[in-house]
């Protein structure tokens, strides 16, 4: 389980250090994604497994299923953990999430998140205010 918040810097070479918890957690191999809300997803790699299982569940006669399979796997990328602790994300990883050299090393359960550290600050200040009335729908769902 991945759980915190923790500021990195992003190094000339487009790595990025993981905490040492996290690096424990997911071993030394991991998949590397686009995310949602312009960030990145990091996944141990049988995390990623399980994850693509369910997004290949979907028809592919669906436009739907299709678009997000392709954003979750066209720009994924394989990655080891360096001895330094560090993973290097490509280009296309920095430029999707629009990396700066502070970012945010997230851990959201299942995976980690890593967002530009600006972005990460007008993501969590646009949804201080929200995220009760978020809670209380996802409760009428019967999903909390």
């Amino acid at each position: 389980m991945f759980l915190g918040e923790y500021q990195h810097t992003l190094d000339a070479k487009g790595r990025v250090s993981l905490p040492r918890r996290f690096r424990d957690a997911t071993g030394a191999h991991l998949v590397v994604s686009k995310g949602f809300e312009r960030c990145i997803y990091v996944y141990p790699a049988e995390g990623y497994r399980e994850f693509l299982e369910t997004l290949m569940a979907g028809s592919d006669f669906n436009r739907e299923t299709r678009a997000v399979r392709r954003f979750f796997t066209a720009g994924a990328i394989e990655a080891d953990v360096d001895a330094a602790g560090r993973v290097a994300l490509t280009p296309v990883l920095r430029e999707h999430a629009g990396l700066s050299k502070d970012v945010v090393v997230a851990g959201v359960g299942d995976h980690i998140e890593i967002w530009d550290a600006k972005a990460w600050e007008a993501y969590e200040d646009s949804h201080a205010t929200t995220i009760e009335d978020a809670a209380e729908e996802l409760a009428r769902q019967g999903i909390l």
